[in-house]
């Protein structure tokens, strides 16, 4: 005797309650976080650099009756110069595919999203190829075999692999080489996500953490141990792999750290290792230089969702940055 089928009786069709999208959360980007944001209105203009050097000497004399006093000057530079690239990316959503789109998709509100991820991981794609590479920093200072004063990336004597290690040791010789070189201490401590949790489990970093209320390794609680204002970690992921090959997942940065002086706020007189200007002053345009818009592609019948970004990071004071690579498997 015939009788009906569960697929008789069921047609599967999509769960309007979840869909399933592996969307990096915001907080795995710093690039925005690290150097203070200058929302300017020109996409390109100049800024002031003053000379250091005539404000860490002193020319001041005895002076006797009725002569003049010493004097002197300081310099200022007016060459330095930014110009904000643009950044853009789009998606087309056609008429057709949205309107037989089942719930729970919204392809406006998904296009955006994806955009805007495109426009993140190429801007912290940049930040690290600006910031986070061997030589671009100067203020580790050391003496070299000849004994001649040298500036240059920071090589730990000791791996912080090792459990014999003294990561907190290591960082505070720093900071004191070069607050002596430039009378600024650094006060952002930027580790790859790999170096954090060596950190974390670090036996010298668990001892010193014992007997606090949560005895849990925290960022919070590193930022303390090393000194610093700032301790952010570096953890955003990118696909090297072509579109239509196997996903190549990694870390946009490993093995690496960074310790510098950051602003807390920009301003006149306000040193800093760098500062990112965002052009603000475009169109739309937000405090961070981005943007998106949505308009009609009527020979494509569909809308085209596009989002910018239009910034430049600039390195303003290199002698307020030391750069560490190969702290966990050497150089």
């Amino acid at each position: 005797m015939a009788s009906p089928t569960r697929s008789d009786v069921h047609v599967n069709r999509p769960l309007g309650s979840i869909a399933v999208a592996t969307i990096q959360d915001a907080n795995d980007f710093i690039a925005d976080k690290v150097f203070p944001n200058i929302p300017v209105q020109k996409q390109a203009d100049r800024y002031f650099v003053y000379n250091r050097d005539y404000w860490f000497r002193t020319g001041a004399q005895m002076r006797a009756p009725a002569t003049e006093s010493a004097g002197s000057g300081f310099h200022i530079d007016n060459s330095p110069n930014y110009f904000c690239d643009r950044w853009a990316f789009h998606m087309d959503v056609d008429d057709d595919t949205r309107q037989n789109a089942d719930d729970p998709i919204d392809l406006d509100r998904d296009a955006t999203q994806f955009i805007m991820q495109n426009l993140l991981i190429r801007r912290e794609k940049l930040f690290n190829s600006r910031y986070m590479v061997p030589g671009a920093w100067t203020g580790y200072t050391y003496t070299d075999g000849n004994g001649v004063l040298q500036r240059g990336d920071f090589v730990a004597q000791e791996l912080w692999s090792s459990d014999n290690s003294n990561p907190m040791a290591q960082v505070e010789s720093i900071k004191t080489g070069m607050k002596r070189t430039t009378s600024i201490a650094p006060n952002t401590m930027i580790v790859s996500y790999d170096l954090n949790a060596r950190l974390k489990e670090h036996p010298l970093v668990l001892e010193r953490i014992k007997y606090t209320q949560t005895a849990i390794v925290t960022e919070e609680l590193l930022a303390a141990l090393f000194g610093v204002d700032k301790y952010l970690v570096a953890s955003a992921v990118e696909n090297s792999a072509q579109e239509g090959q196997v996903g190549q997942y990694d870390f946009m940065t490993a093995d690496s750290m960074l310790l510098c002086y950051a602003a807390p706020a920009p301003g006149i007189l306000k040193p800093s290792a760098g500062y990112i200007f965002s052009w603000e002053g475009q169109f739309g345009g937000s405090q961070y230089g981005s943007r998106i818009k949505t308009m009609r592609m009527e020979h494509l019948a569909a809308d085209r969702v596009e989002g910018e970004m239009a910034f430049d990071m600039h390195q303003v004071a290199s002698d307020l940055g030391v750069f560490a690579t190969g702290l966990l498997k050497g150089q």
